[in-house]
């Protein structure tokens, strides 16, 4: 189990979480990832280094929950109308999301940091709630829609495998294409 699992939401640990979160993020933005120290960001905190290697265990593990918790959407998906419209566009701002330099950052921070895959379990939940939002209110609206899982692997995988390792090239254009050629085999007998 990890670290993060065993901590009481609620109450001190929360409060302590937000303040070693916002002081890590402000960290970063001030002097860069190369200057950031346990010491440095428990000043800042206001907590006491072991208090951070405690709840963390180090650096990198600490930048992982970070960017886990960075990487969580704010909202739910918009709605567009129409299957096609809502993947699309939630396809494409994924792509914009995570291809940046700025969450290209978080991705990595996120599984350095994950000695059991709990921090790239979450991050893969956060896209299938996403998904299931969207494929939810396609069927609500009577449209044929796939399953989530089936969705993931047609959809994020191929974007993530491209920002990770193939970004050249990657564009809006890349994410429609993945929706239309999905949906488009779907309607021809497909998956």
């Amino acid at each position: 189990m990890s670290r993060r699992q065993m901590v009481r939401p609620g109450g001190r640990s929360a409060r302590v979480q937000a303040s070693v979160h916002t002081a890590v993020r402000e960290l970063l933005s001030e002097t860069g990832r190369d200057a950031l120290t346990v010491p440095l960001v428990a000043q800042r905190a206001g907590v006491t280094p072991s208090t951070i290697y405690r709840r963390w265990g180090d650096l990198q593990e600490l930048l992982s929950d970070v960017a886990v918790e960075h990487l969580r959407p704010d909202t739910a998906p918009e709605d567009h109308g129409d299957l096609m419209a809502d993947l699309t566009a939630w396809a494409q701002q994924f792509l914009d999301e995570m291809a940046s330099s700025a969450g290209r950052a978080y991705i990595r921070d996120a599984l350095l940091g994950d000695p059991d895959g709990s921090n790239a379990g979450q991050c893969s939940a956060y896209a299938a709630e996403q998904i299931d939002t969207i494929l939810t209110r396609a069927s609500e609206r009577g449209e044929q829609a796939p399953d989530v899982e089936t969705t993931m692997d047609h959809i994020v995988a191929p974007l993530m495998y491209r920002i990770l390792f193939r970004p050249a090239g990657l564009d809006a254009a890349c994410a429609r294409r993945l929706v239309i050629e999905f949906l488009g085999a779907r309607g021809k007998g497909g998956q």
